[in-house]
């Protein structure tokens, strides 16, 4: 089923009434309607999708922009192989692993089948090598080499990349090898004790491209490869799987399918998961990550991954909703206890940026203000000092995500401390107010 139905978004400027204090000092704002441009989206039906599943996201917001069939698990193939990556660079990351270090090939490593760059037991090739040969050639043994160099064997590996999985928050995926290969095609001697399969759904591949790309920005040293040459006697170097980077525009033979901005990030293919792609691009400074799965050839994968990616950059944009060192309707100060003035000026620490459609002017968002318990606001406070938070909530029309966004609420300016005889006034001024007041209610 397809997940976003065609959609208008109606975006309206912020404003608020007048908060509503509670015990805890939390105040609660409200966006109130006003004109807006109007954005229309196409549907997700009439970009006559082939295939069993994708789903478009943008990682720093996590809006999903197009779902079909985005949370079926299905065989991922060498897409599998993006968890390899994400964690052999963990493992360079925390020091565990460098990229010189050598490795030495291993007897499971040397007997996979399919993508693979021969290796034979006893040969010695560093990190980098292989982690490219792995990112660049998608080869199994070089891939296979990694994860028993970081976890001992590729089953202990293996137990790795499911615990990391839950972490991330993939709902559907479970690995029996590191390299996306059917059991049946897995070196018998080194198979699981288990019938089930590797499988990942399209929105569980999107979440670990989002981790790749958001923990590892440096991945592209090695996605954009376009070929390598594993070793100086080898007659042709392994050519990159992804036609779609853009450095191929002047290839012949991937120039057709070479997008703008499109720096990785997987393929995959078996015969059960058919032509997979999780491919990832900038484009006027926002990135996108697309998964395609189940396409019925190299070429279509990518072709339909062009549909999905043009729908996003076509339709929507990262647009900055609040500038930073905003004022709040209603909440434009906070009291002070003891200071020369009564209240002191507050203003948000940051800005806040969310996924619009294109064209919209003014986003309709909501916003939630909490403001520190007043009896702990005693001067004297220095400027900039968190007194609060804003939490910013603003959903597309038609779409069923919120995006959120919580920024600081701080002061503006230095709240100073009175001087005794000001305080001692105040303190008697406030005296007699509160008698009067007490006077005047007995009549």
């Amino acid at each position: 089923m397809l997940a976003f139905p065609a959609a208008s978004a109606m975006a309206e400027a912020v404003s608020t009434t007048k908060p509503a204090t509670t015990e805890a000092g939390t105040q609660a704002t409200a966006a109130t309607p006003s004109k807006a441009a109007v954005t229309k989206i196409p549907s997700v039906e009439s970009l006559g999708l082939n295939l069993k599943s994708a789903v478009l996201i943008e990682p720093t917001t996590g809006e999903v922009l197009l779902s079909l069939n985005a949370d079926e698990p299905l065989p991922p193939a060498s897409m599998t192989k993006m968890m390899t990556e994400y964690l052999v660079a963990d493992a360079v990351k925390n020091g565990q692993l460098s990229w010189d270090q050598k490795v030495v090939v291993q007897e499971n490593a040397s007997k996979q089948i399919g993508s693979r760059i021969f290796l034979a037991e006893g040969d010695e090739h560093t990190v980098k090598e292989l982690y490219i040969a792995m990112a660049v050639g998608s080869a199994n043994d070089a891939t296979v080499a990694l994860a028993e160099l970081v976890s001992g064997s590729e089953q202990q590996f293996v137990t790795l990349m499911n615990e990391t999985a839950q972490k991330m928050g993939m709902k559907t995926a479970y690995f029996i090898n590191a390299t996306g290969l059917d059991r049946a095609d897995m070196p018998e001697k080194f198979r699981p004790d288990t019938d089930r399969e590797t499988v990942m759904s399209a929105m569980d591949a999107a979440i670990l491209a989002k981790f790749i790309v958001t923990d590892h920005p440096d991945f592209t040293d090695f996605t954009t490869i376009q070929s390598y040459k594993f070793r100086e006697r080898d007659t042709k170097p392994m050519i990159n799987y992804n036609w779609m980077l853009e450095s191929n525009k002047d290839i012949a033979n991937f120039k057709a399918y070479a997008y703008p901005g499109l720096d990785g990030l997987k393929t995959g293919h078996t015969t059960n998961a058919g032509n997979c792609f999780t491919g990832t691009a900038v484009r006027d400074g926002m990135r996108l990550i697309s998964v395609v799965m189940g396409a019925n050839s190299e070429a279509h994968r990518f072709t339909e991954t062009k549909k999905v990616l043009d729908f996003g950059f076509n339709n929507f944009e990262i647009k900055q909703v609040v500038a930073p060192k905003a004022v709040i309707a209603g909440t434009e100060t906070v009291p002070v206890l003891k200071g020369k003035n009564k209240d002191v000026s507050v203003v948000t620490d940051a800005g806040v940026t969310f996924m619009v459609p294109k064209g919209t002017v003014a986003p309709q968002i909501k916003t939630t203000v909490v403001t520190n318990d007043p009896a702990t606001l005693v001067a004297p406070i220095a400027g900039a000092s968190k007194v609060g938070k804003v939490t910013y909530s603003y959903q597309i029309e038609g779409m069923s995500q919120v995006q959120e966004k919580t920024v600081n609420l701080i002061t503006a300016e230095e709240a100073e401390k009175a001087g005794w005889f000001k305080l001692l006034m105040r303190a008697i001024g406030e005296f007699f107010g509160d008698l009067f007041t007490g006077i005047k209610n007995l009549f």
